[in-house]
C-alpha cells in the first residue's frame, strides 16, 4: 500500500471535504442545466488525488465551488474557503501572470499584505527560478510560466494545492520535468494535492488516488487507489492499468 493509502486506512484527518448535493445553472434564456448532483469526496494529508471526467462533467465547476469562487449551490466544503485569507494554492491552465510586474513581483502580490516580505529564496531555488527573479513573464516560456504559477501557489504555504490541468500545451520534456517538480515539491512539503486532468496517462503516473466523474451532472462514479510506488511505474504497468481503467469504465476513459 501507499503512503496515502497507509493514511486512509488509519483515518487520517482530511484536508478538503467536499459534498456537493447539488449545483444548477440558470441561464436567463434556457432551461436550467444541472452540472453536479451528490458528489462528494475528500483528500487526505500527503496524497495525489486526480479529477477524472468526461469535457463538459462539471470539473471546473466542482474547482470553483471548493476554492468559494461559486457560492450558490446546496451542499459543504469544509473547510470553508472564504473563511481565511490564504486557503489551497491554485495552479490555473493558463499562469495568469500581471506582464508588467516581474516574476518575485508575481509571486509576492498573490501573499497576504503582512507576509509580501518573507524570505522567498528557498521556493526560488527549489523551482529553477532563481535566474529569472527580476524578468517580466514575456520573456519566459510556457514551461517557465507555469513555473511561476507554482511558485505563486506554494508560497503562502497552503496544506493543499489544485492543479487544473497544469501541464496542458507544453512539449512532452517540458511537462515531465514539470510533472516531476511538482511531485518532488509536495512531497518534500508533505502536502496534498487535487489535480483536474484529462490526460489519464499523466495522472496514472502521478496520482495515489483517481476519482473519476460521470458525464454531467457529475457525480463520484469511482475511487482508483494506485497502490504501486511512483518509482515503479513503468509504461507496461500503466498501459495495463489504463486498459483496465477503460474495460471497467467506457464512458469516461478512452480505450
Amino acid at each position: 500500500m501507499s503512503a496515502a493509502g497507509d493514511r486512509m486506512a488509519a483515518g487520517a484527518g482530511a484536508v478538503l471535504s467536499v459534498s456537493i448535493a447539488r449545483k444548477v445553472y440558470h441561464p436567463a434564456s434556457a432551461e436550467p442545466v444541472e452540472a453536479v448532483r451528490d458528489l462528494a469526496f475528500a483528500i487526505v494529508p500527503g496524497e495525489i488525488a486526480c479529477l477524472i471526467g468526461p469535457s463538459g462533467a462539471g470539473k471546473t465547476t466542482t474547482l470553483r465551488i471548493l476554492l468559494g469562487l461559486d457560492t450558490d449551490y446546496e451542499g459543504s466544503v469544509a473547510p470553508d474557503p472564504r473563511a481565511s485569507e490564504t486557503g489551497p494554492g491554485m495552479v490555473f491552465q493558463e499562469p495568469r501572470l500581471l506582464p508588467w510586474r516581474n516574476v518575485e513581483q508575481n509571486v509576492r502580490l498573490a501573499m497576504p499584505r503582512a507576509s509580501r516580505g518573507r524570505d522567498l529564496d528557498g521556493l526560488f531555488a527549489q523551482l529553477g527560478l532563481d535566474p529569472w527573479r527580476a524578468r517580466f513573464p514575456g520573456a519566459l516560456s510556457l514551461g517557465m510560466q507555469r513555473r511561476v504559477a507554482l511558485a505563486r501557489a506554494l508560497a503562502n504555504d497552503p496544506r493543499l494545492l489544485v492543479l487544473d490541468e497544469p501541464f496542458v500545451s507544453l512539449d512532452d520534456a517540458a511537462a515531465a520535468a514539470l510533472r516531476g517538480l511538482v511531485v518532488d515539491t509536495v512531497d518534500r512539503l508533505s502536502m496534498s494535492v487535487l489535480m483536474v486532468t484529462h490526460n489519464v496517462a499523466e495522472a496514472i503516473a502521478v496520482a495515489d488516488r483517481l476519482l473519476l466523474l460521470s458525464p454531467r451532472p457529475a457525480s463520484l462514479v469511482a475511487t482508483v487507489p494506485l497502490d504501486r510506488p511512483r518509482s515503479e511505474r513503468d509504461r507496461a504497468w500503466a498501459d495495463a492499468t489504463r486498459r483496465d481503467l477503460a474495460l471497467r469504465h467506457p464512458g469516461i476513459i478512452a480505450a
